[in-house]
């Protein structure tokens, strides 16, 4: 249990004991059942949803029993428990960057491409960068499902009383800090409080994704060899830290004190032109009713272009049954359901993997998620260490530190020391499997 706690969590906080206990006492699964484990919440778990029920016409022989999880550290450690405890669902959701560290613990089954074949799920089908970046050892273990990433969203109102619209009425593109700066500063002279919002207060996660955005378009790398070193580049580092810093504390032209909600808020009444964040959030901003669009992050240090994402793919847990034919093809029917259900999905925001659809009339005519699709090529992955990836400490430790320059709390030297300091401990310490 303990080895299973220390793969989801990186610490030794348990769930609680019913929650623990839902699933590990079921009697087991039954010819015509099918056990799916997900943690999606807000407009995609509405998504889901109909997903689900979408799966469930066209296959009503088949009892299609969904449990959705509480996101982040929870979810992984109530997976790593079921699945040890072989009682594991058929099929799980997993975000790309905490998919290795499962395999790495044996609890994923591989995937052999003679049996995803009998599904029409060949790697060729499949977005390349997602999908190569979760082969280990050049073997299977996820389907990925899409790519999410990180993006800018834009006021179109405020943005054309900026004079930052084409004639389209699209956002011109924006290269390099001063061209950022000046779009920011038009923005702000418009809304008369802020250029651009992002969560900074409560939110590791945000900050962090920034920063890994704009530090990889500069080719920094923190991590190598599985996490064992810390290979933060000081100098890159300071330049990003640095930059942010001037946008909030010197500039204002972003607040540097304020929570994810507050972000959004600000965004959604027009006191701000710009938001960072993930696309998940255009539900939010269509039920706000505001007038709004999306785009990539802009290259703002002029290199490769690159932008934080994470991928949510599908997995087959280890069980007891696995090398049941039938119930193997149940489960990557599943999957394949998924995959052939990419509009609703992508309604969400996210980027499709499966390719016949990422390429289609029906996605290109998407809009504003089409407009963002190239960031899915150009998708920068947490790296790999037993205590990174989507809600992990790893994050937790970059965007504390990166808030906090933000915030104006600290330097850009104190923040890649704290960095430096607290990784190491990390990476010192023996992997949980």
């Amino acid at each position: 249990m303990l080895r299973a706690t220390l793969l989801g969590a990186g610490t030794l906080a348990l769930p609680s004991c019913s929650a623990v206990g839902a699933g590990l006492l079921d009697t087991g699964p039954s010819a015509g059942s099918l056990a799916y484990w997900n943690l999606f919440g807000g407009g995609d778990g509405v998504r889901m949803t109909q997903m689900e029920d979408g799966y469930r016409r066209a296959n009503p022989g088949v009892d299609l029993q969904a449990v959705t999880l509480a996101w982040g550290n929870p979810y992984y450690t109530k997976l790593a428990l079921a699945t040890v405890g072989d009682k594991p669902p058929d099929v799980a959701v997993s975000h790309l960057t905490r998919m290795k560290t499962l395999a790495a613990g044996n609890l994923l089954q591989e995937l052999r491409p003679e049996d995803l074949e009998r599904h029409g799920m060949t790697a060729d089908r499949f977005n390349r960068r997602a999908w190569d970046a979760g082969l280990i050892d050049g073997r299977i273990y996820a389907i990925p499902i899409d790519t999410h990433p990180f993006v800018l969203f834009y006021n179109t109102k405020i943005c054309d009383e900026a004079g930052l619209l084409d004639a389209k009425g699209k956002l011109r593109p924006i290269r390099g800090q001063d061209a950022f700066v000046d779009a920011l500063t038009r923005l702000k002279k418009v809304t008369g409080q802020y250029g651009a919002t992002h969560g900074i207060n409560s939110d590791t996660a945000t900050p962090w994704r920034l920063f890994q955005t704009l530090y990889a378009q500069l080719g920094g790398e923190v991590l190598a060899d599985d996490g064992t070193r810390i290979v933060i580049d000081d100098a890159k580092a300071r330049q990003v830290l640095d930059f942010l810093r001037q946008l909030t504390v010197e500039k204002g032209l972003m607040p540097g004190s304020i929570d994810y909600q507050g972000a959004i808020a600000l965004f959604a009444s027009g006191a701000a032109g710009f938001h960072l964040n993930g696309e998940w959030e255009i539900s939010t901003f269509q039920t706000a009713q505001t007038p709004f669009s999306m785009t990539l992050v802009p290259n703002v240090f002029g290199g490769d272009y690159a932008v934080q994402a994470d991928s949510h793919t599908l997995v087959l847990p280890v069980r007891p049954d696995q090398d049941d034919r039938a119930r193997l093809d149940l489960s990557l029917g599943f999957v394949r359901s998924m995959l052939d259900q990419s509009l609703t999905w992508a309604e969400g925001g996210h980027v499709p993997a499966w390719q016949p659809f990422a390429t289609s009339g029906r996605y290109e005519k998407l809009t504003p998620q089409s407009d963002y699709a190239a960031a899915a090529d150009a998708a920068v992955y947490d790296p790999p260490a037993w205590y990174s990836g989507s809600g992990s400490n790893f994050e937790i430790v970059m965007g504390s530190a990166v808030g906090a320059v933000e915030s104006g709390g600290m330097s850009a030297e104190a923040a890649i020391a704290q960095i430096r300091s607290k990784l190491s401990e990390l990476a010192n310490t023996a992997p949980p499997v």
